[in-house]
């Protein structure tokens, strides 16, 4: 399918977007307006502030609980230490094939293509990950092992976030996947289309458009509050591209942990044309214990939102537990 319009930013105006992210605590803080007695963060040298203008752009000045700041600041909280919070707290390490390749379920494998992010999210299950580890042969690790199963039939491309890579790596990449005669999807996880929705381009469109495989692209998006104009253009564009568009959200304490906020946001979802998949329990990384909503809220606010919407806009309630083969369903 042909776009009918173009999109309205260059291909390479992301790269300027990204270069100039804000970094650090303090120029997050003097950009919102906060006083620095209304807030209580932390510089973390190991997993930095990173927050680009387009995000930055929705977050209401002036307000140091804005559910969109709230995942992006770097709270002293993250420096309570947990037992049950861990560096791998999903085990990926027993999952590897070889740095950088993971199977955790039957018939599909997960390659992380970079390290690099458009955005830190403080919650980030892999901000602890050893990407050092990772070896320059990991795609080609990728190649040998899904050669030889044939029961593979996806694979996934996450990170970091995959679509940092530039455009001529991301379709060495998909040439290299397209050779291989049994695999049929390709998922790519990404904030993107969120975060700097201008790095939907033409170029990259062209990409996913042009290949064999079918092409999923799985958004994480957590308020509604992060759906603007520019998003909507971003998606719509990935939709005429054929992309089969799905969402993840995490449930978030003090984010999103409101059956009102959920809803709003399965609708805003709906209007741009991305189907409200996972709802996601926290993963309990090392440094996010402050975002834990309890289980037994967790199931209330999905009942509230089943008797509030229609079953197409319920996205399902899971936990991802190591070693079960499969996302476990709550409730």
């Amino acid at each position: 399918m042909i776009l009918s319009a173009p999109l309205p930013w260059r291909d390479d105006e992301w790269k300027v977007i990204l270069r100039k992210a804000i970094r650090d605590a303090d120029s997050l803080r003097e950009a919102l307006q906060l006083k620095s007695e209304e807030v209580n963060w932390i510089d973390d040298t190991h997993f930095p502030v990173l927050v680009p203008q387009p995000y930055l752009s929705r977050i209401e000045r002036g307000n140091p609980s804005d559910p969109l700041l709230l995942q992006v600041a770097p709270s002293v909280q993250e420096q309570v230490s947990l037992g049950d919070y861990t560096r791998d707290p999903l085990n990926e390490q027993d999952c590897e094939i070889e740095p950088g390749t993971l199977q955790k379920y039957r018939g599909r494998v997960l390659h992380i293509a970079t390290s690099a992010c458009p955005i830190h999210c403080r919650y980030c299950f892999r901000r602890h990950y050893p990407y050092h580890n990772a070896r320059n042969g990991a795609l080609n690790s990728l190649l040998d092992y899904i050669r030889t199963d044939e029961s593979i039939v996806e694979v996934i491309l996450s990170g970091g976030d995959p679509l940092t890579l530039a455009d001529s790596a991301i379709k060495a990449l998909i040439s290299k996947i397209e050779g291989v005669h049994h695999v049929k999807i390709l998922r790519i996880h990404s904030r993107f289309s969120v975060v700097i929705p201008q790095r939907i381009t033409e170029g990259l469109l062209r990409l996913l458009r042009d290949t064999r495989l079918r092409t999923v692209l799985v958004t994480h998006i957590n308020h509604p509050n992060e759906i603007d104009e520019t998003v909507r253009i971003a998606t719509h564009a990935l939709r005429d591209s054929n992309v089969m568009l799905l969402n993840q959200s995490v449930l978030l304490k003090n984010v999103n942990d409101s059956s009102s906020v959920l809803a709003r946001l399965s609708q805003k979802l709906f209007d741009i044309g991305v189907s409200p998949y996972y709802l996601h329990m926290l993963d309990k990384v090392e440094g996010s214990a402050h975002f834990d909503t309890p289980e037994v809220e967790a199931r209330e606010l999905h009942r509230e939102l089943q008797m509030e919407l229609p079953g197409y806009l319920v996205p399902r309630l899971v936990r991802e537990v190591p070693g079960s083969g499969g996302k476990t369903i709550i409730g």
